[in-house]
């Protein structure tokens, strides 16, 4: 019985057999370019789990000739990077390259990350770190900046079908794999291809026949990845109102059961759909703001799982309603007029005039306490009386240089 995994034995040995990475592996395209030139360069890997991160540090330590040294940040400590360091220094004298792979960069501290800084600029070590999370927030500005980011995208249900097909083939099991077993293990897989081996590989050692049924048995009910303080809840959540903000009703129920299915707060939920109502729908729907905050109350009085129905109803609604965003540009416009003019003093007539010399010296002067009164001239200070700050949809766009 071979004790290796299925993942580990279908890791791929070349870029060539890499899937599902169109945008980094080809003619023209980073990762390649980079062997081609045969010049290593630091980089950090930012995608999902399961996308062939580790993969590709490995197969570019082997093109480099390099040694390949991997922590992961969750178990590292000071000593081990200390021994890398001293590794890389013996390499160095043999003119031998080192390759220092450091899973869950993110979980390494600002002092740790600091640690690599002089190494990694003196060239002692290639740096090449995996991230889940994003690396702007995650990854110390001083290593970023020494460092390509690479996104390795997360694979399509089709590059996990190919990945599990390629492994089919090589264990010779085409007989026993259904192809509904196939595509259930891929769908069940979230775009990550070790997942789809293990439970292949699990599936494989319960039946003769894996079917339907044998991949429910080995895998249960998978919970759909998603952290609700990292980058998949901010994805679907900015894809979610992107969605809505696009009239496209599909993909807002789309990704409207993504966060519910994935336990998202339906609190949470309701108050982007608020904010949405008068950002992207404004005047064109005045309703829609009334709606959205009634949206919210229900949720708060009836709770799940029948508030689903209302955030259905509602996110459907405002996904077809009429987009106008005049006031929200309106208030962004307001906001940069205000601040670079805080000190312009406001119009005497347009002051208060509690005392009679404040009468005489002009406060207060033509107003009338009348509904709908207007005095046909600027209520704006003198410095600013030219802005236009709101513009009606058949005015022309802002123009922040205009006098």
């Amino acid at each position: 019985m071979n004790r290796v995994p299925l993942a580990e034995r279908m890791r791929p040995q070349t870029l060539d057999e890499v899937i599902g990475q169109d945008a980094i592996i080809g003619d023209g395209k980073i990762l390649t370019e980079i062997v081609k030139k045969a010049e290593p360069v630091n980089l950090i890997f930012w995608g999902p789990p399961g996308t062939g991160k580790t993969t590709l540090a490995r197969i570019l330590a082997r093109e480099f000739k390099a040694d390949f040294v991997e922590l992961s940040a969750v178990t590292a400590h000071k000593k081990d990077v200390e021994e890398v360091v001293e590794r890389a220094r013996t390499n160095w004298n043999l003119k031998i390259r080192t390759v220092l792979f450091v899973d869950e960069i993110h979980r390494f501290n600002k002092a740790q990350q600091d640690a690599f800084l002089p190494h990694v600029e003196s060239g002692l070590i290639i740096l090449i770190g995996a991230t889940t999370e994003n690396p702007s927030f995650e990854v110390i500005s001083p290593l970023l900046s020494r460092s390509r980011v690479v996104i390795v995208s997360g694979l399509k249900k089709s590059d996990v079908v190919r990945v599990l097909e390629r492994a089919i083939a090589a264990e010779k099991a085409e007989q026993r794999v259904t192809k509904e077993a196939i595509n259930y293990l891929a769908d069940l897989s979230g775009g990550d291809a070790r997942s789809a081996l293990g439970d292949l590989e699990l599936s494989l050692s319960l039946a003769k026949l894996v079917d339907e049924n044998v991949v429910e048995t080995a895998v249960g009910k998978k919970m759909p990845l998603y952290d609700k303080s990292g980058d998949y809840h901010y994805d679907n959540t900015s894809a979610f109102i992107k969605s809505m903000r696009g009239s496209d009703v599909d993909a807002t129920l789309y990704y409207l059961a993504r966060m519910v299915e994935s336990g998202e707060d339906p609190k949470f939920i309701a108050r982007r759909m608020v904010i949405f109502a008068s950002e992207d729908i404004g005047l064109a729907g005045n309703g829609a703001l009334n709606l959205a905050v009634s949206c919210f109350q229900a949720i708060e009085r009836v709770g799940m799982p029948e508030g689903e129905i209302i955030l259905s109803h509602v996110a459907t609604v405002l996904a077809k309603a009429k987009k106008n965003r005049d006031t929200y540009d309106a208030w962004t416009k307001a906001k940069e007029v205000a601040r670079r003019s805080m000190g312009c003093p406001v119009p005497t007539w347009l002051r208060n005039a509690p005392t009679k010399l404040m009468k005489d010296l002009g406060f207060g002067q033509g107003q009338q306490w009348t509904a709908g009164f207007h005095l046909d001239k600027s209520y704006l200070p003198d410095d600013v009386k030219h802005e236009k700050i709101f513009r009606s949809p058949n005015q022309k766009p802002h123009n922040h240089n205009e006098k």
